[in-house]
């Protein structure tokens, strides 16, 4: 594979604290954008004349179209200016959100979610560009905090659109994303550091052909992908699936009192956001490790969900914990492979991420039609108990740093 040169940024002056937050609100707020609609559908079908059986072609367009942005956009970090590149993209989202905020046909609404989902891939282009402006003996530490951002924007954008929607309608829930996303871009525009590293050329086919030539090239690449897809494909069976049980009798739960689950959720990946520091220490293996038995324990509380809230609460915590630790764990890790190359590891492996959160959306579902909540609980403790099988028999074969 042909590669291209660029000088480490390792001076920590170029990655202070207030910009690291500034990385982190502006991949929450991000990748919410991708959330948003979950708990709108019922708004949205009854608006457009969607049937129900139907309407959740909006959730399918938007993580089809993420995971398109994960292979085509994501490794442009790699080959032109990320600062351009990050303001641009977001520049687009805004537009996006405007589109789906004032769509008045379906077939607009669809080719505006579409947008959306393809330009949220954003976030792991800050991500990279984080691990790249931070000093190496502290990379871990910032891409934990960037990335809890990432957690925390997912599990609050349910809550977010479930508010904003009872006060304001749903369209007020992209309109207020647009506004909030222009005032991002302004201020990362500001903040981000001109990126003037040399680059060898190489065309968009040549990048996108590199993304694969990593996965053969790097062990630790395709071993920490997989364990992404496993954790993932645990988090979308739990949080796909839980309206579910919260929303029928005899809990009967308001789509706002559902979101504000997703606090439990935030509390543990902000704990978990230390786990980078674990891994800049070289204990990355034994953090993954410690995660992947509290992610299968944590299944046993979430069983008792409709005898228990609190229950549900304890187990969200700790679930949301584990997940966080190792999806950070994992990107601390395959980041020191190939510094000239971490726009494109990120997005090989994301698309592992976008493919166990759709593998976990449509498996909780439909097992839950046929065996209800323990069921479900059932399936994702297998999920992660297969994860921690899988990280025992490959832990060998890891680096640690």
């Amino acid at each position: 594979m042909e590669k291209f040169v660029e000088k480490p940024i390792e001076s920590p002056s170029l990655m202070s604290r207030y910009v690291a937050y500034l990385f982190a609100i502006a991949c929450g707020l991000s990748v919410a954008n991708i959330y948003y609609a979950q708990p709108l559908l019922d708004a949205i079908s009854s608006e457009f004349g969607i049937t129900h059986s139907s309407v959740g072609i909006i959730i399918t367009i938007t993580q089809v179209c993420y995971a398109m942005g994960l292979l085509l956009l994501v490794p442009l970090g790699d080959l032109v200016n990320r600062r351009r590149l990050i303001a641009g993209q977001m520049l687009l989202s805004v537009l996006a959100l405007i589109v789906v905020g004032t769509a008045n046909t379906s077939t607009i609404l669809f080719i505006g979610i579409a947008a959306v989902g393809l330009l949220a891939v954003v976030t792991q282009a800050l991500v990279a560009f984080a691990a790249t402006l931070a000093a190496s003996a502290d990379r871990g530490r910032v891409v934990g905090m960037v990335t809890s951002g990432i957690v925390i924007g997912i599990l609050l954008a349910r809550a977010f659109a479930g508010v904003l929607t009872d006060l304001a309608g749903w369209r007020s829930v992209y309109l207020v994303s647009a506004v909030l996303t222009l005032i991002m871009a302004g201020a990362l525009f500001r903040v981000l550091p001109h990126d003037e590293q040399e680059r060898k050329s190489l065309s968009y086919l040549q990048l996108l052909r590199s993304v694969f030539m990593l996965f053969v090239q790097e062990r630790i690449l395709r071993i920490r992908a997989v364990l992404a897809l496993l954790i993932f494909t645990a988090f979308s069976i739990l949080w796909t699936s839980l309206v579910l049980p919260l929303s029928a009798p005899p809990i009967s739960l308001s789509h706002t009192a559902i979101g504000a689950f997703g606090l439990a959720g935030v509390t543990g990946a902000l704990a978990a956001a230390r786990a980078g520091r674990l891994a800049d220490r070289g204990l990355g293996q034994k953090t993954t490790g410690v995660a992947l038995v509290l992610l299968l324990v944590s299944w046993l509380p979430i069983s008792y969900t409709e005898h228990s809230l609190l229950a549900l609460i304890v187990g969200i915590i700790l679930f949301d914990l584990a997940v966080q630790a190792v999806h950070v764990t994992n990107q601390s890790m395959i980041f020191t492979v190939r510094p000239e190359s971490r726009s494109r590891l990120t997005a090989g492996y994301m698309i592992f991420y976008s493919i166990g959160s759709a593998i976990g959306s449509i498996a909780s579902t439909r097992i839950y039609h046929f065996l209800g909540w323990n069921g479900v609980c059932l399936l994702g403790a297998s999920v992660s108990a297969l994860a921690l099988l899988f990280w025992s028999l490959t832990r060998g074969a890891g680096r640690e740093h």
